[in-house]
């Protein structure tokens, strides 16, 4: 078997996740050929994460020279896992210098780059995955199994809330996802992996979206509000930083010094921002309602100050109701707890049939993050693909739709009036 031949462009935090498990676990299937990045002291870093597999030092080219890395390395295909408003740029110039493309989520922020990348990959005929873990994580797959088998027949409403807590949540209020340009938002970037696990559970697809939100807990007027009077902008070297639980002391972490302390003198990119500070254009808190082409209603809840970090959902159905609480580590992406993600405290799923009494469902776990999701999503991007009758690897149709749900609601926050995502983007 010839060996699938990778470049990945953009080696922050989340990048480890696929270089790492690529060097450790599919050196039969899949080769790493260069690293693409703004930044050079990120990829010394990145190659130095290598080390321990016996691969590399690979090859670095400046986010500049793209093209002359395509050339030269003649990857199959590219792994994106840049700045989300960046997605779009890496992936259309991927596919026109003739490789597929592997891309984190969001696929992008809006329906204008959105409309880019299909019309790429409808010129090109090139090929765009979208790196959904919470597919895999097995109490999620049960869900999809317990819907698809017709435990509580036609589901006819949803209702899903998700809490990111003060550690993981304040989190993307300290980074670049702070600047809604760069991330559409959490409605997209976070809500992307939610509206897609709707999409996926539910077998459809968004037709009308209504969303309400704003910024209620961090920033600097919220904090003056308050009664805060002590403010900084970022943490390190920050006196008043010392006794704020929100602040992130980069030189006590070190994945995150390396990667972003030490890297900073060259882009001035700085990862420890306060999550009270100025320029924050992001809500920390939404609600949302879909209309699906099934005609299923969702209901939507996210903040970003909770106090425990997880999710809870129910279905109500035609013969039934499904409800599961779900109880998540918290974690800070630093490129070195992967097995943290998503990682599964605690879950409880607890089928309601109509005229019957109520059962549990157990879910085993296994080892990995996500539950023991993210070994089998990277074993069916670089591994031996193994038959899924839940077909939970995720097109560019499937990366399109989860963030056209949380696209239509930046627009709805905007306007005020419901959108119809049929007129965000024509997919012909």
């Amino acid at each position: 078997m010839s060996r699938k031949r990778y470049a990945l462009v953009g080696t922050g935090g989340r990048a480890s996740f696929f270089y790492t498990s690529i060097a450790r676990d599919y050196k039969e299937t899949s080769e790493l050929v260069a690293f693409c990045d703004i930044n050079q002291t990120r990829m010394n870093v990145a190659n130095q994460k290598l080390e321990p597999f016996g691969v590399g030092p690979l090859p670095t080219y400046k986010s500049s020279d793209f093209d002359r890395m395509i050339e030269e390395q003649k990857p199959d295909i590219v792994i994106v896992t840049t700045v989300d408003r960046t997605h779009h740029t890496y992936i259309i110039r991927a596919m026109e210098l003739g490789c597929d493309v592997i891309t984190e989520k969001p696929m992008t922020v809006d329906e204008v780059k959105c409309q880019e990348i299909l019309d790429a990959i409808k010129r090109t005929g090139r090929n765009v995955r979208v790196t959904f873990n919470y597919r895999y994580s097995p109490h999620n797959t049960k869900i999809r199994e317990l819907i698809m088998d017709g435990a509580i027949g036609d589901v006819h409403s949803v209702h899903f809330e998700w809490l990111l807590n003060t550690k993981h949540g304040a989190d993307y209020f300290r980074r670049w996802h702070r600047d809604k340009r760069n991330s559409g938002g959490l409605l997209v970037h976070k809500s992307t992996h939610h509206f897609d696990l709707v999409n996926f559970w539910l077998g459809t697809q968004p037709k009308t979206v209504f969303a309400l939100g704003d910024l209620m807990f961090y920033g600097r007027e919220n904090a003056e509000k308050r009664g805060v009077t002590e403010f900084y902008s970022r943490a390190y070297g920050s006196e008043y930083a010392k006794n704020d639980p929100f602040a992130l002391h980069l030189e006590e972490n070190e994945n995150l010094k390396s990667m972003y302390l030490d890297a900073e003198k060259e882009d001035g990119y700085f990862r420890d921002q306060s999550v009270f500070g100025d320029g924050i254009n992001i809500e920390d808190t939404m609600g949302v309602m879909v209309k699906y082409r099934n005609n299923a209603i969702l209901t939507y809840s996210l903040y970003a100050y909770a106090p425990w970090e997880g999710f809870r959902v129910c279905f109500n159905g035609s013969k039934g109701r499904i409800e599961m609480n779900v109880v998540e580590s918290s974690y800070v992406n630093s490129g070195g707890e992967q097995a943290l993600e998503g990682a599964v405290k605690g879950k409880k799923i607890t089928v309601f049939p109509m005229f019957d009494a109520p059962y549990d469902v157990k879910v085993e776990e296994t080892k990995g993050g996500h539950g023991g999701g993210d070994p089998v999503l990277l074993n069916d991007l670089f591994g031996v693909k193994a038959p899924d009758r839940f077909n939970r690897a995720a097109s560019h149709v499937d990366g399109a739709m989860s963030i056209l749900t949380g696209i239509a609601g930046n627009q709805s926050l905007r306007t005020g009036l419901p959108v119809q995502v049929a007129n965000l983007v024509s997919f012909d």
